[in-house]
């Protein structure tokens, strides 16, 4: 089986939303080895959707559309795959019962007309309710020469597309496309390490690999990603875990310390479960960040348990009225200093409450450097029970960037502290 997505929106192609369904939709597919071999991105235009499905359906078994299912005038995805598949619109009753069961869990009254016609779907189609929303997912299914054509349109709202791939699509497709092969995968997080010094570290190890497994480098912000892949029908999965596993031993003694984490999750998520295995909690202090580190602590689920608040120390009076920074430090070395970035850690770490904290002041850009202290130089430390560290980044140009990379470094820091 082979999988071509179709994103379709205006709103793509202008940038003005990026596309995260794609990105979204591969990597679900793929680790239940479901091959993509095309992503396209079109306008809300008739011509360029008939035009980019009847491509799709040259490539691949099966194509996924998401978008353009909503009421409003522009969304013309419905009336195109009608063309398409030479049908008509006719209302259905199952769409209007979920609809009306939306509208009062949302403790709306009235569906307004707009909405309402969300029920009228192509008559030629395989239905299937969407649970988290208003637009169906639609169907279609035939054979072309003796090889099975499917085509599925979501809506683009991401949780809803979301929710139809986990429950609808992924286990529709495996039962029409039975797969024999065994897919497994493990990922490591280096960091410290540039992604060309780190292949030729693993040059040897990654060469001597059996040819059912790959290793793939996925850099990002000071960090790689590497993820191992083994893929096989001669093994049984246990079989293959066992040899996967191997692998990864002989990985891990290769690069030792440098590893961050050997599972494939965002630095604060691997923070957060290291501090809840322990009973521990964590502030933070942020002055060039800005409160993304905060940000990214609290999006999860859970993180009550470890987290407990942030100060966005920006100017010198909060660092000092509220952290308790020294006024002559502050003086003497300025904000961007050793100094100040560990009274700013230990601070929180006081006014919080909490276990650890960490901390950052820097100059992010683009201006504000100065001969001593250019743009990119940034101090970040972590504060504990045995103590604080602190460290002293010297990074590029690009304000968004710096913010990035140390927000990566300062949790990378912390894991290492702290697990």
């Amino acid at each position: 089986m082979s999988i071509e997505i179709i994103t379709i929106g205006d709103e793509l192609l202008i940038g003005q939303v990026t596309d995260t369904n794609s990105a979204w939709m591969s990597r679900q597919l793929t680790a239940v080895m479901m091959p993509i071999v095309q992503h396209t991105s079109i306008h809300d235009d008739a011509e360029q959707i008939k035009k980019a499905v009847n491509a799709a359906l040259e490539r691949a078994d099966v194509v996924l559309l998401t978008g353009g299912l909503g009421p409003t005038k522009d969304d013309i995805t419905k009336h195109t795959l009608c063309e398409i598949f030479s049908t008509r619109l006719v209302h259905s009753q199952e769409v209007e019962d979920n609809i009306n069961r939306l509208w009062y869990q949302r403790n709306r009254k009235v569906i307004n007309p707009l909405t309402a016609t969300q029920a009228l779907v192509p008559e030629n189609c395989e239905v299937i309710q969407n649970e988290v929303g208003t637009a169906p997912i639609m169907l279609w299914e035939w054979d072309n020469d003796d090889k099975k054509k499917i085509l599925i349109s979501m809506p683009g709202v991401p949780y809803e597309m979301q929710y139809a791939i986990t429950n609808h699509v992924i286990p529709r497709l495996q039962q029409e496309f039975p797969n024999e092969t065994i897919a497994l995968h493990h990922t490591t997080i280096v960091e410290g390490i540039p992604e060309s010094a780190l292949a030729l570290q693993l040059e040897q190890w990654e060469t001597s690999l059996p040819d059912y497994m790959h290793l793939a480098y996925l850099p990002a912000q000071g960090l790689v990603r590497l993820r191992l892949d083994a893929v096989s029908k001669q093994y049984s999965q246990d079989e293959l875990r066992q040899q996967l596993d191997q692998q990864v031993t002989q990985l891990t003694d290769i690069l030792g310390d440098a590893i961050i984490a050997q599972e494939d999750d965002a630095l604060e998520v691997v923070l957060g479960k290291i501090l809840k295995s322990k009973g521990q909690t964590i502030a933070t202090a942020e002055s060039c960040t800005g409160g993304t580190i905060a940000s990214l602590l609290a999006k999860h689920a859970g993180s009550s348990e470890f987290y407990l608040g942030s100060v966005v120390s920006y100017s010198n009076e909060v660092k000092h009225n509220v952290l308790g920074v020294s006024l002559s430090d502050l003086e003497q070395y300025g904000a961007v200093s050793e100094p100040v970035v560990r009274q700013m850690a230990e601070g929180a770490r006081r006014v919080v409450g909490a276990d650890w904290a960490l901390a950052t002041s820097g100059i992010a850009g683009p201006g504000g450097g100065t001969a001593d202290k250019p743009v990119g130089t940034i101090w970040i430390a972590v504060s504990g029970p045995d103590g604080t560290t602190a460290k002293c980044l010297h990074l590029g140009t690009l304000r968004e960037q710096n913010i990035l990379r140390t927000t990566q470094s300062i949790l990378a820091m912390a894991i290492r502290m702290i697990r």
